[in-house]
């Protein structure tokens, strides 16, 4: 028995050791920012009521490379109006190797996205303040509470749907949420 369990920890330790994740570039794919309603939005009062969007697409580009990015669009609104609507989609190309496909699609969706999150929130914090807008700071996103999620709910569907029972989710690692 110990030696079962020395072999399986050292086969687990072989997985740690072998597995990379390494940011090899960061960049912005797609940004904008639209004041549909100005110059008339700023001359409203009140508050502001803001909305915010999140969605990742994954590429495979081979070689162990994955070009991940998250989509981020923040909508405001006054009243009946839109105040501004700023998007962006930031992207990083990631190694990930090693890793068996459950952790690499936990790799995928929780690292990658947490990586690329304050790049997007700086470029929206500045597109929100040239716009001329009060400074709108993002809150920090929970990417692993957000997987967790994610990962009962399709459990949940699949059990309630006649799915395999104690079978693993169907893996995909785009969302929208």
């Amino acid at each position: 028995m110990a030696e079962e369990n020395q072999a399986a920890a050292g086969s687990s330790l072989e997985t740690a050791v072998s597995a990379q994740f390494q940011i090899q570039k960061l960049y912005v794919k797609d940004i904008s920012f639209e004041l549909p309603n100005a110059p008339e939005i700023f001359q409203e009062q009140g508050q502001s009521d803001v909305k915010m969007s999140l969605a990742q697409r994954v590429e495979d580009l081979g070689e162990n490379l994955m070009e991940v990015v998250l989509t981020i669009t923040v909508t405001a609104s006054m009243g009946e109006k839109t105040a501004y609507l700023a998007e962006i989609a930031q992207a990083g190309i990631f190694l990930v190797a090693g890793f068996n496909e459950q952790m690499k699609h936990m790799v995928m969706n929780t690292m990658c996205p947490n990586t690329l999150f304050p790049y997007a929130r700086r470029a929206i914090s500045a597109m929100v303040s040239d716009g001329g807008f009060p400074p709108l700071v993002l809150q920090p996103v929970n990417f692993e509470q957000l997987y967790a999620k994610r990962m009962q709910d399709l459990a949940n569907q699949q059990n309630g749907a006649g799915g395999q029972a104690g079978g693993a989710p169907a893996l995909n690692p785009e969302f929208k949420a």
